[in-house]
């Protein structure tokens, strides 16, 4: 009987022993192996199992000290009877509810969660590129680092130090060390009492809603933005002002003046990773010094700068205490393991202690104290510079892979980091669309639409994050990505056919390429300047944060322009037919479609000639 019960596989990490004793305690515990039923000896289930008899002998030693099976001289090895008392006993056949009453939801009186779910599917890592953004591949955890931090945390000695902490206390070796270690990051200077542990950002927004929010208090939410924020806010009752963006963030004028509170994410704005520079903080807090706001500073992914040095945090530039600070620890150091804290002065801690009591006392101090323990230990800190690295490689390979791909498409803006670009495809593109036939091809990305409050939105936007997807399937996946838009789009797409302006020939580009200088925009929002030497040179440079530059070969064949940077284009040949309209130049690909369009700079005396002709 047992073996039928039994099935076990040498293939599977768990060992054999360790599968025997599971199927054992749960035939057990289901009733499958009835109270005071004997077992079969060692012997005879290892012969069965075709497993060592000693495997089983381990297995039902095991079994004994815990209580489940008993050894009775003489007699055998049998299922306890005591294992199962104080269970209630109910027929199989019983009906749990009369169908009378089956549903309770006309009882519900609470709030009910709107927001949409992100349309990324249980499965995704069964997807050759999933550009989804806040999902992690398990080969960036520190597993082994981990471990080490937990099983410290664990020791007995530890136990019973963390195990005397009474009422809402938070575990005083993490306040510590993110006092010491985090906090100075941002430029936050703060005491213990001024920090609270929570169960990540979410309950930290949540329990900021419950102290500060009733249908009397008016706050500004970036527009568009953090969707489960704005949702908080909405079951609170509070009169919502959403507040537009620009390059530089949250815009700063008159409507908020009749706010009580503003929630920003500036390090890298929720959804669009802009980053807030150092004139639009300052004028941030300048409005609410005067008008008395209250600022909630959501500090998120504020690790991920990879152009120039991160701005300090609002908490750090606040002289009036009216910023309220929320962070957390990464998610990948552990998978279910959310930690997040809030910084804000002791009064509003204490009050908040008080209202997470009603939820939790406080997050499990196990949990606490194994993330110090990863922090005083100087991982956190060496696995934050490697998560950085992987990121800033996985986020300059996107925009490169972008940027070569669909060049005049789309454009991404001038973002500093995140784990996430905010793309605006061709007008004609149906970003939602786009995302359900990109899943035909393995392809992830996520539509913009739950980041806006209203049922106006851009729908030829779309995100692609970088979180969880390896860095050598980016360039594939995004041409492929391309290949789709430009199918979705081509109606509307310039061909070399259709194109206003001059093809020129070989004789013609002989002329007007040698010496010229081009200008173009990269599809992350900084100029590109190329300058064709007459001997067959080319010299590239970018603007922007990183002020790239790079060198190649050029040369015409066959009424083409092609070229061969060293760095740039993966340092592969590229041949162009070239349009000339006026002052503009376009490339056409060798399947006659639009490739870039670009400022012819340098005017040659046949230019003016063929721009008429």
């Amino acid at each position: 009987m047992l073996n039928r019960l039994i099935h076990i596989d040498a293939s599977l990490p768990e060992s054999l022993q360790t599968q025997i004793r599971q199927k054992l305690v749960e035939g057990i515990l289901v009733g499958a192996i009835a109270p005071g039923s004997k077992l079969p000896s060692s012997r005879k289930l290892a012969s069965q199992l075709n497993v060592s008899r000693n495997t089983v002998v381990l297995v039902y030693q095991a079994l004994i000290a815990e209580g489940y099976i008993e050894s009775k001289e003489r007699s055998g090895i049998f299922v306890s009877e005591a294992i199962t008392q104080g269970k209630v006993e109910q027929s199989p056949s019983e009906k749990r509810f009369n169908g009378t009453n089956s549903s309770n939801k006309h009882r519900f009186k609470g709030a009910i969660a709107t927001t949409n779910a992100t349309s990324c599917p249980a499965d995704w890592r069964n997807y050759r590129f999933p550009f989804i953004d806040g999902k992690y591949d398990s080969s960036l955890m520190p597993i082994k680092e981990w471990r080490e931090a937990n099983a410290k945390a664990n020791a007995s000695s530890e136990i019973q130090a963390w195990g005397k902490l009474q009422g809402t206390e938070d575990d005083p070796m993490l306040l510590d060390q993110i006092r010491t270690k985090l906090l100075p990051r941002r430029g936050i200077q703060a005491s213990t009492d001024e920090i609270l542990i929570t169960v990540g950002t979410q309950q930290a927004l949540h329990l900021i809603c419950q102290l500060f929010v009733n249908n009397e208090v008016q706050v500004a939410v970036e527009e568009p933005g953090y969707p489960e924020m704005r949702e908080l806010l909405q079951h609170s009752g509070a009169k919502i002002q959403l507040q537009a963006l620009d390059d530089k963030g949250i815009i700063v004028d008159d409507k908020l003046d009749q706010c009580d509170i503003i929630y920003t994410t500036p390090s890298h704005q929720t959804p669009t990773s802009i980053t807030m520079p150092m004139d639009r903080r300052d004028e941030l807090l300048s409005k609410a010094q005067q008008q008395d706001l209250l600022i909630i500073e959501d500090d998120f992914e504020f690790e991920s700068n990879f152009l120039g040095q991160p701005h300090p945090a609002l908490r750090s530039l606040d002289k009036d205490n009216r910023v309220v600070y929320i962070s957390c620890l990464s998610k990948v150091i552990a998978s279910g393991v959310q930690l997040g804290f809030i910084v804000a002065d002791p009064s509003v801690i204490t009050e908040l202690k008080k209202i997470r009591k009603l939820m939790l006392r406080n997050p499990p101090l196990n949990n606490q104290r194994s993330v110090a323990y990863f922090l005083s230990m100087g991982y956190y800190d060496a696995y934050m510079m490697h998560l950085h690295q992987v990121f800033f490689e996985r986020w300059l390979t996107l925009r490169e892979a972008l940027n070569i791909y669909l060049p005049d498409c789309i454009n991404t803006g001038p973002i500093q980091g995140g784990t996430a670009y905010w793309i605006t495809g061709p007008k004609q593109l149906d970003g939602e669309y786009l995302r359900q036939k990109a899943v035909e091809h393995g392809i992830l990305i996520e539509p913009v639409k739950r980041y806006f409050a209203g049922t106006s939105y851009p729908s030829n936007c779309f995100r692609m994050g970088i979180t969880s997807i390896a860095n050598d399937r980016i360039r594939e996946g995004v041409e492929k990505l391309a290949d789709l838009i430009h199918q979705l789009t081509q109606e509307h797409e310039e061909t070399l056919s259709s194109a206003k302006g001059k093809l020129l020939t070989d004789d013609e580009l002989q002329h007007v390429l040698p010496g010229s200088i081009l200008e173009c925009q990269m599809v992350y929002g900084v100029p590109c300047t190329i300058e064709l030497k007459e001997n067959g040179v080319m010299l590239g440079r970018t603007g922007g944060n990183d002020n790239e530059v790079d060198s190649g070969r050029w040369w015409i064949h066959n009424g083409m322009y092609y070229r061969k940077w060293n760095l740039w284009g993966y340092g592969e040949m590229k041949g162009f037919y070239v349009i000339m309209d006026g002052d503009e130049m376009k490339w056409f690909d060798q399947n006659y479609c639009f490739v870039r369009q670009l400022d012819y700079c340098r005017e040659h005396p046949a230019t003016t000639h063929l721009a008429r002709s």
